[in-house]
């Protein structure tokens, strides 16, 4: 914490820094002059009437009353990252989006709207890189008319906890009544050691998924909406193997005669980057490597098609894919979420 040269902790922080990260200690009972303090590091998202509103890399908004504060000063916008390859909020947000395309989408200045029929919250969101072109409250109703017209909910898709998120986004939805529904993670790692992590013999790749493949996919009755999504039948694949754009691939682990995959898995190669998803493991075979071989399998592919990196996203309940993915050298990157308009 900021101490000054007489040895006393002093605050360094004003309404003024509104939109800088900031570290703060605080007494943990306003009311007693000694006692535990409480330390809090995120983006000084508002300071208004005596109250703080921090917003912390996970996305939570912890409030401070200004009259127990102790100690506080403007940090560096983001953490040194120790380990996974170097990448920045906005290039992951865009491949991320490129891996999960939607059918429609449009421009609201900078701003994307992108909408699959309702299948799933990051083909169905807004994803605001950027200037809208209009005032916030402008360009909110805009959003709800496209997306009413189109019989949806309107979404908005924010992410905190890196350089270039956006915490005061994220607080301004708050404040006009969005929900957030849906928390989840984006993790990086270096792909090469994901290729060596298990014999990939067994593992079926194919350009399209098969009913098979679907038939182990978590998400039932999948339309030809969200076969479109997932990049079956599309001709992303071939145009990727001449340079035109991403290249998806499907894996799976024969299971019984006749019966759903014993694992299956998605990846999309996108120049440096190969991002995973759909990665799941009939319940009666957990715990027996068949995720590590499915991606340990599309890891191999995408490094023969110049990939270097890898990304994957998932959700903060998800303990043991956390566990997975963190023995494999991956770690989070940023927080993402969902904001759902108000009802």
């Amino acid at each position: 914490m900021e101490i000054s040269a007489y040895g006393r902790l002093e605050v360094r922080i004003t309404a003024a820094d509104v939109g800088k990260r900031v570290s703060v200690r605080r007494l943990s009972d306003p009311g007693v002059t000694e006692g535990k303090f409480t330390d809090t590091v995120g983006v000084l998202t508002s300071w208004d009437k005596g109250v703080l509103v921090i917003t912390r890399k996970s996305g939570e908004a912890v409030r401070i009353d200004e009259s127990s504060l102790v100690a506080g000063k403007v940090v560096p916008a983001a953490p040194a990252r120790r380990r996974g390859p170097a990448a920045s909020y906005e290039e992951l947000a865009r491949v991320a989006s490129r891996a999960w395309r939607p059918v429609e989408s449009e421009r609201l200045g900078e701003w994307e709207l992108r909408a699959a029929s309702g299948f799933t919250r990051r083909a169905n969101s807004v994803l605001p890189l950027g200037d809208p072109g209009l005032p916030l409250d402008g360009a909110l109703e805009a959003v709800r008319r496209w997306y009413g017209e189109r019989g949806l909910p309107a979404y908005v898709q924010t992410a905190t906890g890196a350089e270039g998120t956006q915490e005061l986004l994220c607080a301004e939805l708050e404040r006009r009544g969005w929900v957030r529904e849906v928390t989840a993670a984006l993790w990086t790692g270096a792909l090469a050691p994901v290729a060596d992590r298990a014999d990939a013999e067994g593992v079926v790749l194919a350009r399209e998924a098969d009913e098979a493949w679907l038939a182990r996919y978590q998400r039932k009755g999948v339309s030809e909406v969200a076969l479109r999504v997932l990049g079956w039948g599309s001709p992303r694949s071939s145009e990727a193997e001449s340079g035109g754009g991403p290249s998806v691939w499907f894996a799976s682990i024969p299971g019984a005669a006749g019966g759903a995959p014993a694992a299956i898995g998605r990846c999309v190669v996108d120049g440096r980057w190969a991002g995973f998803a759909a990665v799941e493991v009939d319940p009666a075979q957990r715990r027996r490597g068949l995720a590590t071989r499915v991606m340990a399998a599309l890891a191999g592919r995408a490094l023969d098609e110049g990939a270097s990196a890898a990304w994957l996203q998932v959700e903060e309940e998800n303990a043991g894919a956390r566990t997975l993915y963190a023995g494999m050298g991956f770690s989070a990157h940023h927080a993402y979420h969902h904001y759902r308009e108000p009802s």
